[in-house]
């Protein structure tokens, strides 16, 4: 691994992030000692453990193995999401030991393989694992870093080699700007993360930096983007979804390629959203040089990613779907989406918002975004990384849904424990949670309400 081939021993802090895991896998799989500390135990942190990588979950330096404190054979690889001044960080740090973001890790992991990269505000995570089942299918001797829990595999991490590093570009803290892609591509751009960037000026120049890591390589972009590259679309581009229709909620179409017509594709995703990643997905693996018929027949199989318009319950009584979605696009996303499933039936949603910053960047988009449910319930503000901001609450999102000329029958603030109760008060069939937060969790809670009930 280049500059990293000394190195012996990895210690991680924040192991059980989805980003994070799958790095310690993958060191973990080359051979490397590799341990670390995370705040709580999830399924990542268990997966971890169960194939032989040690995890503590109390900050206690003293606690480490030795040999993860050695300058010349060691190295700690840490999260954004971890405080400056966390403990074992500021205790590593002190000790003269060097500390390297994950971004840095994979920036590092790209150079030594054809780094195939997928960027932008909305749609990498499921575009990325899109394109790693459409290799693995194909038999390229792939290793791919996702950004989400990939259904039937039930992992992020998927490897059958090292030819091809398939990986999330992630614009948070400019971390995408740490790799060194072969092939790219760009789902949308659409501003977030505005308590980094400041504006959306500054947020878009960013990825156009993120274009120029490309320098000369190939560059596939959303028919929609003012970016210099391959055009992917649904209504037009070097790349484009014809002839598409809907059979009992699977979308069966032909791709038009630079080269040719693959006919009768099939995705079993829901959303206009996900046939626009899926096309961008199969033009990377095109222009990677996978046999398009090979694609085509690993496409019809892709089973999803968790917590991407994911089915929960689907019966004649109740759809229950939970879905990532915390950003205005993504939620008009799968709203669209929705829509086209289940035309004419009454939606409630249950949102938690995501960061006191973005609802207050985005109040006003939000407020539509959700009005066009029939029915909203709102969590309390999921903090994330932050401290509360004055003013800025669920409650006042709530207001300004009701405002609108265009407001659903009912907007409401709820708690976690009166979901199922709300739920139950409104008789809807077709229920969505949305967030990025924990109400995923909420999901399974509700499941196992119905069925004690």
């Amino acid at each position: 691994m280049k500059e990293l081939e000394h190195i012996s021993h990895f210690y991680f802090i924040g192991i059980g992030g989805i980003g994070m895991s799958a790095l310690a896998r993958y060191l973990h799989e080359q051979g490397k000692q590799v341990a670390g500390y995370d705040r709580i135990v999830t399924s990542l942190s268990v997966k971890l453990e169960e194939e032989g990588i040690d995890i503590h979950y109390t900050d206690n330096f003293d606690k480490i193995p030795e040999a993860f404190k050695m300058k010349a054979t060691a190295q700690v690889i840490y999260t954004p999401a971890v405080p400056i001044d966390f403990g074992e960080l500021v205790r590593f740090r002190e000790s003269g030991m060097t500390t390297m973001k994950r971004a840095q890790l994979l920036g590092q992991i790209s150079k030594t393989m054809t780094c195939l990269a997928i960027a932008g505000t909305h749609g990498k995570t499921t575009t990325t694992a899109i394109l790693a089942h459409l290799l693995y299918k194909s038999d390229v001797k792939v290793t791919a870093f996702l950004g989400g829990i990939l259904e039937g595999y039930h992992t992020n991490y998927l490897s059958s080699g090292t030819d091809v590093m398939v990986v999330e570009a992630d614009e948070f803290d400019r971390s995408f700007l740490q790799l060194d892609p072969d092939i790219a591509g760009i789902t949308s751009m659409d501003a977030d993360h505005l308590d980094i960037y400041g504006d959306a000026a500054t947020f878009e120049k960013t990825f156009h930096d993120f274009a120029g890591l490309l320098d000369g390589n190939t560059l596939l972009i959303n028919e929609q983007l003012d970016l210099k590259g391959l055009k992917v679309g649904l209504h037009s581009g070097d790349y484009q979804a014809i002839n598409v229709t809907i059979v009992d909620g699977v979308y069966h179409f032909d791709l038009k390629t630079p080269q040719r017509i693959i006919e009768k594709c099939v995705l079993r995703l829901p959303g206009r959203h996900n046939l626009s990643n899926a096309i961008l997905a199969m033009a990377v693996a095109i222009e990677y040089g996978v046999n398009a018929d090979k694609l085509k027949l690993a496409l019809g199989s892709f089973p999803g990613v968790e917590r991407r318009f994911t089915y929960r319950i689907n019966t004649a009584k109740r759809v229950l779907i939970d879905d990532y979605a915390h950003h205005p696009t993504e939620i008009n996303a799968v709203f669209q989406a929705v829509s086209e499933m289940y035309p004419g039936e009454e939606k409630l949603v249950v949102f938690q918002p995501h960061l006191f910053s973005r609802t207050r960047d985005f109040m006003e988009e939000f407020a539509q975004a959700l009005s066009q449910f029939d029915k909203v319930a709102l969590l309390d503000i999921y903090p994330a990384r932050e401290l509360p901001m004055e003013g800025i609450t669920s409650k006042l999102l709530c207001q300004k849904i009701n405002l609108l000329e265009k407001a659903p029958q009912i907007v409401v603030t709820v708690e976690k424990e009166d979901i199922k109760d709300f739920i139950d008060e409104m008789g809807t069939r077709i229920v969505l949670l949305l967030g990025a937060g924990d109400i995923g969790v909420e999901s399974l809670k509700l499941i196992q309400k119905w069925a004690d009930a």
